[in-house]
């Protein structure tokens, strides 16, 4: 077996001791839980009855006994591709369940709204708390206290965090994730891009638009380009979530059906031998492991938010300095859009996850030990499923690449560090994905152009009044300030401005896509501008020096003029399409590098 990477090691001892209080209370109150023993065991009789009033008769008789029924929470919704097809993975799941002498029953619903639908819309104020949204839901399914064992239905953004943070409150239960895979490959994302670009020019009809961004989104699964949702299914797997291989097969398919099944079997063999409870698989490992991999693949900065939001529901607290000092030692071995031209079919056809652990695992950059669903160790997802005739089996997975203009080995990788690097100076703390930044464009020394909002940058770009050097610094973004929502609608205007030659970039208390492309931008700045913060004393010219090479970002100007400055005033808060309801989820949100979540207790009093 590989030695591990030193500095694996190190970032991995740093995160148990600053958790060491946190995880202690958490693995206490799962320990508690787990000497309780299966909650059916101690429901009335009224309690049981109410629980299998519904089901079929042979179910009821099942459920009288000792066999495991495992509690199926599914983000199911038709109007979102990525989950449209839950609609028929509960009834797999239970017919897999009764064939195994055992039952399964939907225990509940979470929401699962799209960032595709609500880009540059109101809805997405609400996008972040959704996942906290989720959670909550997650634990109110839950918590009948009726299953030996969790599936979790849910691939995209916020809903397999969100999934994530709500189940690991039960963690004494073994829980499998299982996603729904990605739609297959319609016109390339540069062709879509590139549509777009023509369409911020007034090049392109809005029918041609359309057209092109229909024949891109144009069946049920995730959408192609490695963005969050696809993120999430690469940490799944190598946070030992999912049964091997399972992140990124295609929908409507014998292989996926396969799949869901025997992730329902897997499930009743964990909670009949006791094994693979959640608290077990995700640690302080598990979750150096997902960051592993989100710096070897180029994954969404949207994660720079949620692994740290994850791991505290585990009592493991994190922050971006762990995320730094991982990303300068991984290299980053996959070109996907958009820090390529290949789409995530293709990525799994170059010998995707299987290629990827492999890799990692033989440079001792992953903890091989961890605990998973399929077993001890990692060493078990470098195979990859395929079907036997009418039966699923695992073989081993790719040993070199198939193309290495998507997928590379460590000895020769696509860079020497990872895609995602800290920003720190006088503005405060923020991250930057650099894997799709060309290299002329990682350093830009501009003026400020101000804006408290997008629709003030596009009114700007619209009348024409950018087309200079700059750093768009777009304020009062941030998760108490409007919810945090994605800026990735600022993407096509800066991304023609760049390529009339300027020098742009973007700096903001905001998000920006997974799918952020190859625009330097400066995100989930912290203090954001709700804050005491220099950000908000901010003004139209003041010079910016944003460095991603070095990791810097600062104002250049007195200290003392830019502290005697007031502070900007915040907008007033949205209302309508529900944003009134999440106010008091933006009272409550913690900073970015915290997760930007509502849930911060864990990590009250820590030091980080």
């Amino acid at each position: 077996m590989t030695a591990l990477h030193p500095k694996i090691a190190e970032v991995t001892a740093r995160i148990e001791e600053r958790s060491r209080e946190s995880r202690r209370d958490y693995l206490a109150r799962i320990k508690a839980a787990r000497d309780a023993g299966p909650g059916r065991q101690h429901l009335s009789c009224g309690n049981l009855a109410h629980a299998f009033a519904a089901v079929p008769l042979g179910d009821k008789l099942t459920m009288r006994g000792r066999a495991p029924n495992i509690g199926i929470v599914t983000s199911y919704n038709d109007m979102l591709s990525a989950h449209q097809p839950f609609k028929d993975y509960p009834d797999m799941i239970k017919d897999a369940a009764r064939k195994a002498g055992s039952t399964a029953q939907v225990a509940g619903g979470t929401p699962a709204m799209c960032d595709g639908v609500t880009q540059g819309r109101p809805g997405m104020e609400l996008s972040l708390f959704s996942r906290d949204v989720i959670a909550l839901s997650t634990a109110v399914a839950l918590t009948h206290d009726a299953f030996d064992a969790a599936l979790m239905l849910g691939t995209c953004d916020k809903i397999v965090p969100g999934l994530v943070i709500g189940a690991l409150s039960f963690g004494h239960l073994p829980v499998i994730f299982s996603p729904a895979g990605p739609m297959a490959s319609g016109i390339s994302n540069k062709e879509k891009a590139r549509v777009r670009e023509q369409f911020a020019l007034n090049q392109v009809t809005r029918e041609q638009l359309l057209e092109a961004e229909s024949a891109s989104y144009h069946s049920a699964g995730t959408c192609t380009f490695y963005g969050t949702a696809n993120s999430n299914q690469m940490m799944m797997e190598l946070m030992g979530l999912h049964l091997p291989g399972t992140a990124f097969v295609n929908p409507d398919t014998p292989l996926r059906e396969a799949l869901v099944r025997a992730a329902a079997r897997r499930c009743i063999e964990l909670a009949a031998s006791g094994e693979g409870a959640m608290a077990d698989v995700v640690d302080a490992k598990s979750i150096v492991n997902a960051i592993v991999g989100l710096m070897a693949t180029g994954g969404s900065t949207n994660h720079a938010l949620h692994v740290p939001a994850m791991a505290q529901a585990a009592g493991i607290i994190v922050d971006w300095n762990d995320f730094a000092d991982i990303s300068a030692i991984v290299p980053l071995l996959a070109r996907v859009y958009p820090n390529g031209t290949a789409d995530i079919n293709q990525f799994h056809a170059a010998g995707g996850m299987a290629f990827i652990t492999r890799e990692l695992l033989e440079a001792g950059l992953l903890h091989g030990d961890t605990q998973t669903v399929a077993g001890k160790g990692l060493a078990a997802y470098t195979q990859e499923p395929w079907m036997d005739g009418d039966t699923i089996a695992w073989r081993e997975g790719a040993k070199v690449t198939l193309d290495d203009n998507i997928l590379r080995p460590v000895s020769a990788p696509f860079e020497t560090e990872g895609g995602i690097r800290l920003l720190t100076g006088n503005l405060g703390r923020g991250v930057i994905k650099i894997s799709s930044v060309p290299k002329d464009r990682r350093v830009i020394d501009a003026p400020a152009a101000v804006f408290q909002s997008q629709a003030e940058f596009q009114a700007a770009f619209k009348a024409g009044k950018l087309d200079r050097d700059f750093v768009a610094v777009v304020r009062f973004q941030g998760p108490r300030a409007n919810g945090m929502p994605e800026l990735h609608s600022l993407t096509p205007a800066l991304t023609v401005l760049q390529n009339k030659g300027f020098r742009v970039a973007l700096l903001t208390d905001g998000r920006m896509s997974g799918a952020s492309g190859a625009v330097p931008a400066a995100i989930h700045m912290t203090p954001g501008a709700d804050q005491d913060s220099l950000l908000a004393r901010l003004q139209d010219g003041d010079r910016i020096i944003l460095d991603a090479e070095e990791g810097r970002l600062e104002v250049v100007a007195d200290a003392a003029e830019l502290a005697a400055r007031p502070r900007a005033m915040m907008p007033p808060a949205g209302h309508g399409w529900g944003r009134e309801l999440f106010a008091p989820l933006r009272m409550l949100a913690g900073d970015a590098e915290m997760g930007g979540g509502i849930f911060n207790l864990l990590a009250a009093g820590a030091d980080a």
